[in-house]
């Protein structure tokens, strides 16, 4: 039976360099000479490096990679739990093992290693280095959401983003909403330059001004509303994109006297039943992760049993919105 492909480790020996010299030179990053990048792939291409030998592993492999190298509970954010839970469920289904890989492992030489027939990415940004050593490495990729740098033949699963907030904002706008409010951009995923780029379509469109107020994680009071809410002309509606986006525009609005619903519209991207509580009545979109989830291990199997031959192409899956009190105009709550 053959044995496995060349660890780094072998390559580095063969190249007369560094592990970690290697590591850079086959992930496209560190500052490496081109002379000694190409001689350590032309090795590794030698080497059999990224060509599978032997059986399958009957394993998969899972990585959300928006943060890639900031340790951060991805599996705590309801739409990563729902979709890792129901990817597990379809890879069991399958006969494959399904392994969850932490956020923080971005530029490690693990993803040289790993012992799975195939990966599947979550939120892959734009020069994602763990994409980078998948690739070199000849692994089956297949991406949920569009990856920020597709290549021809690559395979994901996604929502259609611009006709879900094109739904969103003529939603609040069909409310009565006149200025609102789009609470997004912090990653580099694909996602987050749909949802802008179309909302900024929408307002042109309109003739009404755009306003992004940059969402970040770890602003729990939603201090960067204070701005906007003490303007004179201040948003009455607001969409965010993240799931902690909700609870910061609610704290904001009570800090602020504005009432939700009544003084402000709200729409928030999240798979969290604590927004359908009674106490809150957030209007939510969900993304459908646990579709997307089986729609993705079922491309990626197809990858990985067909040897890598023929991509399966690109899905959408629809999102929907969860009309509640927050975004309707008075008389309908």
């Amino acid at each position: 039976m053959p044995g496995p492909g060349p660890t780094l480790a072998d390559i580095a020996r063969a190249a007369e360099v560094s592990t970690a010299t290697v590591s850079h030179a086959l992930g496209g990053t560190g500052r490496l000479g081109e002379g000694t990048r190409r001689r350590v792939r032309e090795v590794a291409a030698a080497l059999g490096y990224g060509t599978r030998r032997g059986p399958l592993t009957r394993s998969l492999g899972i990585a959300v990679t928006t943060y890639a190298g900031s340790p951060w509970d991805f599996a705590g954010v309801a739409y990563f739990s729902r979709l890792l839970t129901a990817a597990t469920s379809a890879a069991h289904t399958r006969g494959y093992a399904l392994t969850t890989l932490p956020a923080a492992r971005g530029g490690d030489p693990l993803w040289h290693t790993l012992a799975v027939d195939g990966m599947l990415l979550l939120d892959s940004p734009a020069g994602d280095p763990v994409l980078r050593a998948l690739r070199a490495r000849g692994l089956p990729v297949v991406f949920d959401g569009r990856p920020a740098d597709p290549w021809p033949g690559d395979a994901w699963v996604d929502n259609d983003h611009v006709a879900t907030t094109r739904e969103v904002l003529d939603h609040l706008a069909s409310s009565g909403a006149r200025r609102i409010a789009l609470h997004a951009g912090y990653g580099r995923e694909f996602y987050t330059g749909a949802v802008t780029a179309a909302y900024a379509r929408w307002c042109a469109e309109r003739g009404v001004p755009e306003l992004v107020v940059p969402f970040d994680p770890e602003d729990a009071p939603g201090l960067a509303f204070d701005g906007a809410f003490a303007a004179r002309e201040r948003p009455d509606a607001v969409y965010t994109v993240y799931d902690p986006g909700g609870r910061q525009v609610l704290a904001a609005a009570a800090r602020h006297g504005l009432r939700t619903p009544g003084d402000l519209l709200l729409v928030c991207a999240s798979e969290d039943p604590v927004y359908g509580e009674k106490e809150l009545s957030v209007t939510t979109v969900t993304l459908n992760p646990e579709r997307i989830a089986a729609c993705a291990v079922s491309l990626l199997v197809k990858l990985v049993e067909s040897g890598h031959a023929e991509s399966p192409g690109q899905l959408t899956v629809p999102a929907g919105m969860r009309v509640r009190a927050s975004s309707l105009p008075p008389d309908m709550y």
